[in-house]
């Protein structure tokens, strides 16, 4: 029984969220995680099998009455985002999440929640578990390393699946019913400098952008938030040509799928300027909160003294870096034509570092038009190969096509009618999940997502909505006592 969230319902699947928030289980760490899935499927005595990249299949037989009915695979990831703030002593490899009730949510503290897709792995342990469902052969299906490469859905061989209808619980808005995803693609830069003696006379600070929202780089990409790389980067270049501010080391971004939130930089800069330079960081700081008030109201910028730093960037790659990283684009970069409420083609500038010699770059372009995937990526291509940097598109992998027709789509719109008096929306969603790739290794599978509503995914402000959690197992529930017959 849950003990964080007593009284909540359905009280099975919180109990195994629950437990799941004990297993640290980032992104291509989650070995607990499966063996925890494992041992809970043998203890059941259900058909488990993990396979060669650590995927782990549990069948369970219809109950008396429903073997007639379409096999139903319930699909869920393993792994979760590990974002934390910078107050944060957390260490995602080690520690379980600090979850709470916070009135109608279930958050973190100071961390993401893992809500994304922990609820959905719960969801699917609670059917398992449950003699008092009814419902036709199920199949749990939980992949791994779904946030920072797909390795699990990469990896999944034909063969292994036996059901017609693929449930992805992965979604995060109650009521809607996703039948299309973009792909998506990731263009990394890597780039060598000359480390070089730091000038006589200067001054070293620790400069950081801090505050931001962040989040998913794909549902939240159309929201107007600050990116942490282009507001350090727009400090770095003014203040390198009015102060003559010299880069030790850059550390921006986290995650390639995240809208990075947090940028640090050491830098130097002549002890003569230090006056015009503090106050040039107010005026700054001022300035884009001005512009980011709406989106981004806890926006820190500054600049703190520091120890002066072995050596610096050398001056003209440090110009090579801070035009590059104003050149590559981040944003919206087209709109469904057919669909304007829907984000067609985006890219996100997510990760920027530079120490000992090295700088790194990593972003990630999605598009429900495949060709356009790689048109966004050969801009970003551009962009660092002009500054000089060797580039490379890795983790290419296809959007899931909607089908209009589809039949479990059918079931379920009525499904929820009845059960709830309204119609769910039906939707197409802009980041990638994994019903692309599935649906690549077993192309006859009738692929639905949906899932609870959760708020600010990939970020420390992840949150779930207690009562969609409830509506979402009752609608699942519901689903799976009206799979059509074969």
């Amino acid at each position: 029984m849950s003990k964080l969230f007593s009284g909540l319902e359905p009280a099975a699947l919180w109990s195994h969220f629950e437990d799941l928030c004990d297993i640290p289980r980032p992104s291509k760490l989650e070995g607990r995680a499966i063996e925890h899935v494992r041992n809970f499927g043998e203890r059941l005595g259900l058909f488990t099998q993990v396979d060669d990249v650590g995927n782990v299949l549990i069948r369970k037989p219809a109950t008396p009455g429903m073997e007639d009915r379409q096999g139903v695979i319930l699909q869920g990831h393993l792994d979760m985002v590990p974002q934390k703030n910078a107050d944060t002593d957390h260490d995602f490899e080690t520690d379980p999440i600090q979850a709470y009730v916070d009135g109608d949510w279930v958050t973190a503290r100071g961390t993401t929640l893992g809500a994304d897709n922990g609820i959905g792995v719960a969801a699917a342990m609670a059917v398992l578990e449950a003699d008092n469902l009814p419902h036709g052969p199920v199949e749990a299906l939980f992949t791994i390393d779904e946030e920072t490469g797909m390795t699990g859905a990469f990896g999944l061989q034909p063969g292994w699946l036996e059901g017609d209808i693929l449930l992805n619980m992965d979604s995060e808005d109650e009521g809607e019913l996703y039948i299309g995803c973009a792909g998506g693609m990731n263009t990394n830069a890597r780039l060598a400098y000359d480390q070089v003696q730091v000038p006589a006379g200067t001054v070293a600070f620790r400069v950081s952008v801090t505050g931001l929202k962040g989040g998913h780089s794909g549902l939240d990409i159309n929201l107007g938030r600050g990116n942490s790389i282009k507001i350090m980067n727009r400090f770095l270049w003014q203040a390198s040509e009015d102060y003559g501010l010299r880069l030790a080391t850059l550390d921006a971004g986290s995650l390639r799928n995240a809208i990075p939130r947090e940028a640090f930089a050491r830098v130097v800069l002549p002890a003569a300027k230090v006056d015009a330079f503090t106050s040039f960081v107010t005026e700054f700081a001022a300035t884009v909160r001005r512009e980011l008030s709406v989106t981004e109201p806890d926006l820190r910028i500054q600049a703190e003294p520091g120890d002066v730093p072995a050596a610096v960037m050398d001056e003209a790659t440090q110009q090579q870096l801070l035009r590059a990283l104003s050149g590559c684009p981040h944003g919206v970069l087209g709109i469904c034509a057919d669909m304007p409420e829907v984000v067609e083609t985006s890219t996100n500038l997510a990760i920027a570092t530079a120490d000992n010699g090295i700088i790194e770059l990593a972003t990630l372009q999605r598009s429900s038009v495949d060709s356009l995937i790689e048109e966004a990526g050969r801009s970003v291509r551009a962009v660092f190969e002009l500054a000089g940097a060797e580039v490379e598109h890795t983790g290419k992998y296809p959007g899931w096509k909607p089908n209009l027709q589809s039949p479990i789509l059918n079931t379920m719109k009525q499904v929820y009618h009845d059960h709830f008096g309204k119609e769910p929306e039906v939707k197409v969603i802009h980041a990638g999940l994994e019903c692309g790739l599935l649906g690549g290794v077993y192309p006859n599978l009738d692929m639905i997502s949906f899932g609870p509503t959760i708020r600010h995914p990939h970020s420390p402000d992840e949150k779930v909505n207690i009562d969609t959690v409830r509506k979402f197992w009752e609608f699942l529930v519901a689903t799976l006592a009206g799979v059509p017959r074969k």
